[in-house]
């Protein structure tokens, strides 16, 4: 397993390298069609859309697997280290709660897209869709994960503000700074 998670980071690093190049190349192209001999490709855009939704949630995933999404930890990082940890508790609940609701709302669109199609390349939509409904299935176990190891008091836990409570504390002391 340890070594079948870097290799999938690795993977999904490769596909938005992709979905950026195919954006870079469709747009970029049209526009020079467009500008230069008046004329354009029509599914540039449609192509350009799809790549971009993909590689946002594929880089949604990478972000909480790294833990680099936005957070408020600054006001965590005040609290004393059982609140820090209830807080994070709950919120983690609530990131379940809210990729359960982003699943079933993903699976819903992907089934209705299997019967509808984009206009210009006619692509069944569902392609558009599943990539929340990977991106939810890849965010669950993880956040699911971390919040047993929070409630276990796992050393591998990310508890949000913790680092910055860590850091403040160590900056205080005097031995510890010299």
């Amino acid at each position: 397993m340890k070594q079948l998670t870097p290799r999938l980071e690795h993977a999904v690093e490769w596909l938005m390298a992709l979905a950026l190049a195919v954006m870079v190349l469709a747009i970029g192209s049209n526009v020079v069609l467009r500008y230069v001999f008046n004329t354009g490709i029509p599914a540039a855009e449609e192509v350009a859309r799809l790549m971009f939704v993909w590689m946002i949630f594929l880089g949604a995933i990478l972000a909480l697997r790294h833990g680099s999404h936005l957070g408020m930890e600054i006001l965590q990082a005040h609290l004393p280290a059982g609140l820090r940890r209830g807080c994070a508790i709950v919120s983690h609940l609530l990131m379940l709660y809210a990729l359960w609701l982003f699943l079933e709302g993903s699976w819903s669109q992907t089934v209705i897209g299997l019967d509808t199609y984009s206009t210009v390349l006619g692509f069944p939509t569902a392609l558009m869709a599943g990539s929340g409904l990977i991106c939810a299935l890849a965010m669950l176990p993880m956040v699911g994960l971390n919040l047993w190891r929070i409630v276990t008091r796992h050393p591998a836990a990310r508890i949000p503000g913790e680092a910055q409570a860590h850091d403040r504390a160590h900056a205080s002391d005097p031995e510890v700074s010299q």
